[in-house]
């Protein structure tokens, strides 16, 4: 089955709308020195600049989610918090094999690729009492936010993490044989070197700027295997969709996030390949920014 969901950003989410300074400013201090008045007197921050970027990033998850600790390694990916607050909102909303929707329930998520910003488990465990797996490829990272659950209370019971040893492995070596997972979730690679990664910041920052930029500065971060892989994000999805059959069992929803809108015909060819029960495509927007989820079961 094939469904399209057009939608804007989440009802549910938290941030839609205008940041709140004073209350972002409270809860976080060190916001207080980027934030300025833009030539329309609204309060503001530089978004090109990674360090004011990280403060808001901080500001918000103590505010909205009660987070008393949170910091990430230097150049490590900084993800946009309304956007991956939407991610969560959207799959919250997919129905379950007994009935009702994964927002009822205390679901059991898989975060492929957790990351060190532990953002995912971050958002599901405060806005839905879910309990994660979050696993990655990179033992520092893991390392990271293992730091950041350890130093909150409010995720040490919710949150486990694991190593994948095997860098083209999604899922095996991480789901136990006897596990269950309502939901995956997953943030891709979006590119096959960081040569591209690059190429496509310096081309985004020259048309948000208006015009030619020659040093691009990832004001969201990003290294390595976070923004990078061989074979980009196609080949990384193709080879997820295709051992999620393995699993089939073991998980009620698969979904990731899918950057380019042009792989998506690639994407429901491998997943008619595979003979999933149902996908869908959930549409997504932030601001100027658009994304879609991709959702599939068996």
């Amino acid at each position: 089955m094939f469904m399209l969901e057009r939608k804007k950003m989440h009802p549910r989410n938290k941030h839609d709308g205008a940041y709140d300074f004073e209350k972002l400013i409270k809860a976080c201090p060190i916001l207080e020195k980027f934030v300025f008045l833009n030539e329309y007197g609204t309060q503001t921050i530089d978004f090109f600049n990674p360090l004011a970027v990280r403060a808001l990033n901080k500001s918000l998850l103590m505010a909205y989610y009660g987070i008393t600790y949170w910091n990430i390694p230097y150049k490590s990916l900084c993800p946009p918090i309304p956007g991956r607050a939407d991610y969560i909102h959207y799959v919250s909303d997919l129905p379950t094999s007994e009935g009702g929707f994964c927002r009822d329930k205390r679901c059991h998520c898989l975060d492929v690729g957790v990351g060190s910003n532990c953002i995912y488990p971050i958002i599901g465990v405060a806005e839905y009492g879910w309990d994660f797996v979050g696993a990655d490829i990179c033992e520092d990272s893991l390392k990271n936010a293992r730091k950041i659950v350890t130093c909150n209370p409010v995720l040490s019971h919710h949150v486990d993490l694991r190593l994948q040893t095997n860098c083209r492995h999604k899922f095996a070596d991480v789901i136990r044989p006897d596990e269950y997972f309502d939901l995956t979730v997953c943030n891709p690679p979006f590119h096959d070197s960081a040569e591209q990664a690059g190429r496509d910041a310096l081309r985004k920052l020259s048309n948000l700027k208006g015009k030619s930029v020659k040093d691009a500065v990832l004001n969201f971060g990003g290294v390595s295997n976070e923004l990078w892989c061989d074979g980009g994000e196609l080949l990384f999805l193709q080879e997820m969709i295709v051992e999620s059959k393995r699993f089939a069992k073991n998980v009620g929803w698969f979904t990731t996030l899918v950057s380019k809108e042009k792989e998506l015909p690639s994407l429901a060819a491998c997943l008619k390949e595979v003979e999933v029960a149902e996908f869908k495509i959930i549409d997504m927007s932030q601001g100027v920014k658009t994304s879609r989820i991709l959702a599939w079961r068996f």
